[in-house]
């Protein structure tokens, strides 16, 4: 079989098992435990496979949560890219600007500890994930329809920050989740 270039290798047959395993695995364990209580060797003993297996395939538990978080945020954004609207394409950029910071919020806030994990493994782990260039792109696009002449890409960046996972740890954790919903939500009105 010919592998065109940018195209990932065929995953082998044995090692695609150990990933759904360990997947699973760690899903039950982040969600009964908490993510911050769970070890590696934990996950690779409740999944059945070696450490070494473990290791090579997702690094540490940040590798591990953005394997995880990678099915939700595929189905984001393809309800970004043809769901209904005003998610999806059809609707005025601002809706679709609120709808998709509403949708983001329920991804974080349903995910928060894997996220923010994902986002904090390493200085600057939040805007090396592919996931976040997808948004700001997403957001720029729909800031400069709504707001012709703005400088949207910096902007972007300034309304994806208020969603950043540790940020939205501390403003549910000290207002609770509604009200830090209602509070990034308020920032499109500014």
């Amino acid at each position: 079989m010919r592998v065109l270039m940018g195209e990932p290798p065929a995953e082998r047959a044995d090692a695609a098992r150990n990933r759904v395993k360990v997947l699973a695995a760690a899903a039950r364990l982040f969600r009964e435990k908490g993510v911050d209580n769970v070890s590696m060797d934990a996950v690779a003993a409740e999944a059945g496979v070696g450490k070494g297996t473990l290791f090579r395939r997702f690094g540490d538990k940040s590798g591990l949560a953005v394997a995880l978080l990678d099915e939700r945020e595929r189905e984001l954004q393809g309800a970004i890219l043809s769901g209904p609207p005003p998610l999806g394409p059809g609707a005025p950029a601002g809706e679709r600007l609120t709808a998709f910071v509403d949708a983001y919020l329920d991804y974080v806030l349903g995910h928060l500890d894997l996220v923010r994990m994902s986002e904090t493994s390493s200085p600057g782990a939040r805007y090396r994930i592919g996931a976040y260039r997808f948004w700001r792109l997403h957001v720029a696009i729909l800031l400069a329809e709504a707001r012709p002449g703005c400088d949207a890409d910096p902007l972007a960046h300034a309304l994806l920050a208020p969603l950043a996972a540790d940020h939205l740890t501390a403003l549910a954790g000290e207002y609770g989740e509604a009200r830090a919903r209602a509070a990034v939500r308020a920032l499109l009105s500014c």
